[in-house]
């Protein structure tokens, strides 16, 4: 029987803040009007979309034209990737990634090769799960039309060299897109920092709500949209807005990044009390991801001999929700293709573990979690002859 309830998969979702959860209600039942209608309670919801939109490109640092908004993070990956494909056709066809992306930009690369005849190379990653930007320079060919990196990793954390991508794009004059949906509520989002083109966001994984996301799209850059219908979002996203939605992403990013430093703070402390805990007291017990540079509540294991699944049950059995990778192929029976690109051997990588920290965790979450995770991991081992046989 679980002795409490400890939530630790902060990069599979979060809950909804309570404060946007406010500013959205009005927009379900009191201004519900469709931002295209030319009416008072239309207008009212175009005013509320606008204020979002300039809120988002403050915080990206760019103009609100720039700003797209989209049903979630796998809609913005798709509009970016599909979007600079289509209509860059006439003048080449490759496009560059990496091979530990997440599936909403791997499989939208892997059907643009399987059905629209482009080529894409897939760069590989150290033993950190980092892209070296030697490596985008050297896959650069005459025919690229896109670059492609994520700025964090969802299943290890690591953070990845992006401003450093990002020069050597503008250098080539390239596009450069990164998947920033780990990163939301975490980090700097800063364009020109960045050195990005595009970039996406997911509201619900800083405290906003499921079904809305973003596309940066810097101005200049043109894309072909693949969903078609109304003038939407200035042509580049046909569908009726989704105002309460929008609304909630922008309230979620302005607090995550107003509150962004005293919450890693917190995090990082939390996150390397759990990391020296799991390491200090299970044996072959090893830390996947960059060991400084990674997210603030990330923490993610290989534990050997053991089978990610059935930690996962004896965690949740006892009231501690966690995961073995991304939430998108927690159902999958392959190791994780993150961990297989670092070097891990495919038996080993079955046993992962990833713990992400969120602000209502506390010291007493982690404690609680060290003293069942040992007695979960010793049952486990109990029952596998490869422990057996290695012992």
């Amino acid at each position: 029987m679980a002795k409490r309830t400890v939530y630790m998969d902060h990069a599979a979702t979060t809950p909804v803040d309570p404060r946007v959860v406010e500013a959205m209600l009005p927009y379900f039942t009191e201004r519900y009007g469709n931002a295209s209608s030319v009416y008072r309670l239309g207008q009212e919801a175009r005013k509320a979309i606008d204020e979002a939109r300039a809120d988002v490109a403050q915080i990206l640092n760019c103009t609100p034209r720039e700003i797209i908004f989209t049903s979630c993070g796998s809609e913005s990956d798709n509009l970016a990737i599909r979007g600079i494909a289509f209509w860059n056709r006439g003048k080449g066809t490759h496009i560059i990634t990496s091979s530990i992306e997440h599936h909403a930009v791997s499989h939208t690369c892997e059907q643009l090769e399987k059905h629209f005849g482009l080529q894409v190379t897939y760069l590989p990653v150290d033993k950190y799960v980092r892209v070296d930007p030697t490596d985008v320079e050297k896959a650069i060919t005459e025919k690229t039309t896109l670059i492609t990196i994520m700025y964090a990793n969802n299943e290890v954390g690591t953070i990845e060299p992006i401003a450093e991508i990002g020069e050597i794009a503008r250098a080539h004059k390239i596009p450069f897109h990164t998947d920033a949906i780990q990163a939301g509520g975490a980090l700097d989002l800063d364009v020109e920092a960045l050195k990005v083109d595009l970039l996406s966001l997911s509201a619900h994984k800083f405290y906003g709500p499921k079904g809305v996301g973003v596309l940066y799209l810097r101005r200049g850059v043109r894309l072909l949209p693949p969903q078609t219908g109304g003038a939407h979002e200035l042509n580049r996203r046909a569908g009726t807005e989704n105002v309460a939605g929008i609304v909630g992403l922008a309230t979620a990013l302005k607090l995550a990044q107003g509150h962004r430093e005293e919450n890693n703070r917190k995090l990082i402390a939390l996150r390397d009390r759990l990391i020296d805990g799991i390491l200090s007291s299970i044996p072959d017990t090893q830390l996947t991801g960059h060991p400084k540079e990674r997210l603030p509540n990330s923490a993610s294991f290989t534990i050997n001999y053991v089978e990610g699944e059935g930690l996962l049950l004896g965690l949740d059995m006892m009231g501690i929700a966690a995961s073995s990778g991304s939430a998108c192929t927690s159902a999958s029976l392959e190791p994780s293709h993150v961990l297989l690109a670092m070097g891990i051997p495919p038996e080993v990588a079955h046993g992962s573990l990833r713990l992400t920290l969120g602000h209502e965790n506390s010291e007493e979450d982690v404690d609680y979690l060290l003293e069942i995770l040992p007695g979960i991991v010793k049952r486990l081992r109990s029952m596998s002859p490869l422990y057996t046989t290695a012992s």
